[in-house]
């Protein structure tokens, strides 16, 4: 499918961008979620972390998930300035040069991956440098344009933070971490999907072959379902594990019911069926039959920090016999 191509290589000499545009470039919501779930990694793994060693740790893991952001949006620029919900960006707005942010996501990549071999370990260190080579090589490059399973491939590298930082605690890579890498591959399409069902014409505009432009709007509601269900038994399985318990399994299952029902109701509505009648001004303000995606993206936000936040819990208050 073909993409556009601008040529922005007369932003080089620009020198406009300041602090918050280069934060701006490390796309602070995916961070965030990054780091969250990397440190839940890192507090259930079953080995003890010098505390200030742990904060370096997720510090690191934070600049290597703004590195591999900004190193998207260095290779994305062209895409990014046709598509209403990205072309405020620093790129595209013209607020920074490609070269300088091509830089600043290398520079970043090699502190953050060595940053990390220094506070906790070669393997630890391993995986985050993996991780920002699958997102930017494997994902950016190579599927994002090219196919429709660019988000189902390609999520695993958002995936791979709760591995990292259970690695990055002593406790290399266990049955307990790959369950955790899996829940999050499973939880990208549906939320991805979702918001792709009413940015339908901003994917199309910048040629991006998501799944409700490439395989129809009545297919993605189906496949989110279905995923919402493979989701939630993937959560169950959880419970068989050293991070199962009481607690988890009750919060747990009334935040994959909920997900489920959401699903469900994008299964059965006509969502992203009225291409020309979407809004691709708003992430949220949608029209009316577009509703049930925008309400099951919003969710499956809150859903992933919950769900990983009842897990360290469940896990810190085991250690308090709780």
């Amino acid at each position: 499918m073909d993409t556009v191509r601008h040529n922005t290589g007369s932003l080089d000499g620009l020198s406009l961008a300041g602090p918050g545009d280069y934060y701006g470039l490390m796309k602070p919501r995916v961070m965030s979620l990054v780091v969250f779930t990397a440190m839940v990694g890192l507090i259930c793994a079953p080995t003890s972390m010098n505390p200030f060693m742990a904060i370096a740790s997720i510090l690191c893991i934070a600049v290597g998930a703004g590195a591999a952001g900004a190193l998207n949006m260095w290779y994305d620029r062209d895409i990014d300035a046709v598509m209403s919900r990205t072309k405020k960006r620093p790129l595209p707005a013209g607020k920074v040069s490609p070269s300088s942010v091509l830089a600043f996501g290398v520079v970043m990549s090699m502190v953050s991956v060595l940053g990390l071999s220094i506070a906790a370990n070669y393997l630890a260190a391993g995986l985050l440098a993996f991780t920002i080579f699958y997102y930017f090589v494997i994902y950016t490059v190579w599927l994002k344009r090219r196919t429709p399973q660019n988000i189902v491939i390609g999520g695993a590298a958002g995936a791979f933070p709760p591995m990292i930082g259970w690695a990055a605690a002593g406790g290399g890579i266990t049955f307990e971490s790959l369950v955790l890498f899996v829940i999050i591959l499973l939880w990208t399409p549906p939320h991805f999907w979702a918001l792709a069902l009413y940015k339908q014409g901003d994917y199309g505009k910048a040629g991006i072959p998501m799944m409700p432009n490439a395989k129809g709007a009545k297919s993605t509601r189906l496949q989110i379902f279905i995923y919402a269900l493979v989701l939630a038994a993937s959560c169950a399985y959880l419970a068989t594990t050293s991070l199962g318990s009481s607690l988890y399994i009750a919060v747990a299952g009334l935040l994959n019911l909920t997900f489920i029902v959401l699903a469900f109701k994008v299964w059965r509505s006509h969502a992203g069926d009225d291409v020309m009648g979407l809004d691709e001004a708003s992430l949220y303000k949608v029209k009316i039959g577009e509703k049930a995606a925008r309400n099951l993206f919003a969710y499956s936000i809150i859903y992933l920090f919950a769900l990983f936040g009842i897990i360290a819990a469940s896990h810190l208050l085991s250690g308090f016999g709780v």
